[in-house]
């Protein structure tokens, strides 16, 4: 007979039966880190044979796109590259939402990258990542969306992950 604690902890059939289109899905602020780190790590990723998916194609709006919502659902890990600009994007902030999202209903792997920026600015949205989300608060006016980014911020920023300094 099994407990009732450990049927919790057993992954859904759905993450054993899901069909991934990408292995890795990318998600970073274009203009921090599109033209180095990131564009090193998918050509990287792509010799090791690991189908990458960033975002190159797609047209930037206001809202973040089915399309990218799709590419994130249909990725067996996201690696967020967060890096000194991130946070002063939307876009970045509602793919960090779906992508926890993705981790708790999907069973998929989260990668943080912590890129020439020290993980407890993420955690604590301090420096660059406060003064951003402060900007973003006088933007939008709505609080319950600025507190879901805050949360994101702090989960992905508790996850194990690799912090990149200057060398």
């Amino acid at each position: 007979m099994v407990s009732q604690g450990a049927a919790s902890s057993t992954p859904p059939s759905s993450f054993i039966s899901h069909q991934w289109i990408h292995d890795a899905f990318l998600s970073f602020r274009g203009e921090d880190t599109r033209n180095n780190f990131t564009a090193h790590l998918s050509n990287a990723l792509r010799q090791k044979g690991i189908n990458s998916y960033i975002d190159d194609d797609l047209i930037r709006g206001e809202e973040i796109s089915p399309g990218l919502l799709e590419a994130i659902e249909g990725s067996r890990i996201s690696i967020i590259i967060f890096s000194q600009n991130y946070a002063s994007s939307t876009w970045c902030l509602e793919e960090l939402i779906k992508i926890l999202e993705c981790k708790e209903t999907k069973g998929q792997v989260v990668l943080p990258v912590f890129y020439k920026i020290d993980p407890s600015e993420v955690r604590h949205q301090r420096k660059s990542v406060g003064e951003a989300l402060a900007k973003l608060e006088a933007k939008t006016k709505d609080d319950a969306k600025l507190q879901r980014w805050k949360t994101a911020l702090t989960e992905a920023a508790n996850l194990s992950g690799w912090h990149l300094t200057e060398k």
